[in-house]
């Protein structure tokens, strides 16, 4: 069974190796072609020789080709996925740094708030053009799987402008069930549940252990006698106090997608954790990607070392896609949470949405179960960032700077602390900052 896979932004070295490795394990795919693509020639490099090694090491017939040139790559893939970073670390730096200025405190910054706005900025003219070249040059109903941030704004573009078919992929439901499982004393084998919601604000509604549905005075009471959680996920564990249902990301990119918990600098260490940079530390994010700059030079070697072990029976990793890859292509169920249009999966969020709730997967593609009712805690503050991320998705298509500072404007957090004024201000500066990746601003 041999079809040709694509992966743009392909010099995210461990993300791809993980990817490529669990499509690998799956037997019937031992003879794919992987075609990658990137804008920085030495990542390329680097990851062709991993994979190339990769399948060697497990003897497998499989082939891979890696070109600068993505339409090139795109031609005849059947599957893309996507993991690009416009802009890099130089326009990360300014997500972070500029709206600090004005006092808005981010850990994450690529989801929502002024970073995450400013990024799909960045993002969406690139993921439009993509979408043009899989739409010429790939194969006719090829499959655009989005790994790339921010996710709902990334995917919301590509579907209703580019024209493609598109589905959204995060783990955050699958390590948020991890988390579950553990603080109720067992495996995720042992755990089910329903998470619907927007992609990095999803909830999960319904959660049976071991057959045995789990409140949320007992969820919240497992959480908080947990030693390393009930310090790391304060501000999830309030969240799960007060709305009574746990959120599936972590404690950074929450506290910063709400108004309450960063917009005074005096309170913020009540709501964050040291211990790692996810829990909340600000611009924790951007200290973690600084600190692997130099990684070349320091882990490489050791990186090429893991490519020559044989598979064996390790397991694949909990990433959709080469279990999405399998149902279609054997026709093997598999059930997961998807990043797609809503059209009335959620009632309660608006149709024209990215949300993320379950879906099956078969030879007949993704199927998406309608019908979910979203708390109405919940669906009160995904309506508020959806408001959000569609003027954010109509500012970076159209190039308005006057949506995209309204988009700015109306971010919980963001407004929580700046007046319009310091917005106008912040978001021009921003632009002018990061103009040489914001082509539908330049004119």
């Amino acid at each position: 069974m041999s079809f040709k896979i694509t992966i743009i932004g392909a010099g995210s070295l461990s993300f791809t190796q993980r990817l490529i490795g669990d499509i690998l394990r799956v037997s019937e795919f031992a003879d794919c072609e992987f075609a990658l693509t990137d804008i920085n020639q030495r990542n390329l490099d680097a990851i062709t020789q991993v994979i190339t090694r990769m399948i060697a090491a497990n003897n497998l017939p499989a082939t891979v080709t890696a070109t600068t040139d993505r339409r090139r790559a795109l031609e005849g893939a059947k599957y893309v996925m996507s993991c690009v970073r416009v802009g890099g670390l130089e326009a990360f730096e300014t997500d972070i740094s500029i709206p600090l200025k004005y006092g808005i405190d981010q850990c994450v910054g690529d989801t929502l708030c002024a970073g995450g706005i400013m990024y799909g900025q960045r993002n969406i003219p690139v993921i439009l053009e993509i979408c043009k070249d899989i739409k010429e040059v790939a194969m006719r109903d090829a499959l655009f799987m989005n790994y790339a941030n921010p996710m709902a704004m990334n995917t919301w573009a590509a579907n209703e402008y580019g024209d493609v078919k598109t589905v959204g992929l995060c783990h955050g439901v699958q390590h948020g069930g991890e988390q579950i499982a553990e603080i109720l004393g067992g495996s995720t084998e042992e755990l089910d549940y329903i998470c619907i919601g927007i992609n990095h604000q999803t909830w999960y509604t319904d959660i049976k252990f071991r057959g045995r549905k789990i409140e949320a005075d007992e969820l919240l009471a497992a959480f908080l006698a947990h030693p390393k959680f009930c310090q790391q996920e304060k501000v999830r564990l309030d969240v799960l106090k007060r709305f009574g249902y746990y959120s599936t990301e972590s404690n950074g990119h929450l506290s910063e997608y709400l108004p309450w918990y960063r917009k005074r600098p005096s309170e913020i260490v009540d709501w964050i954790d040291m211990s790692d940079w996810i829990h909340g530390e600000t611009g924790g994010y951007l200290r973690h990607t600084r600190a692997q700059r130099h990684w070349f030079e320091t882990g490489f070697d050791d990186f090429l070392k893991k490519a020559d072990l044989p598979f064996g029976n390790t397991p694949r990793s909990s990433e959709h896609a080469s279990y999405i890859i399998e149902a279609i292509e054997t026709g093997r169920i598999y059930r997961g949470h998807f990043n797609r249009p809503n059209n009335g999966i959620i009632r309660n969020l608006p149709r024209d949405a990215i949300i993320e709730a379950p879906g099956f997967v078969d030879h007949f593609g993704i199927n998406m179960i309608e019908g979910h009712e979203l708390p109405i805690t919940c669906a009160t503050s995904c309506t508020a960032s959806i408001s959000v991320q569609r003027m954010a998705v109509e500012a970076a298509v159209h190039g308005d700077p006057n949506l995209l500072k309204l988009a700015v404007l109306h971010d919980p957090l963001a407004g929580a602390v700046c007046s319009p004024g310091e917005i106008w201000t912040m978001v021009d500066e921003m632009i002018e900052a990061q103009l040489k990746w914001l082509p539908q601003y330049a004119q």
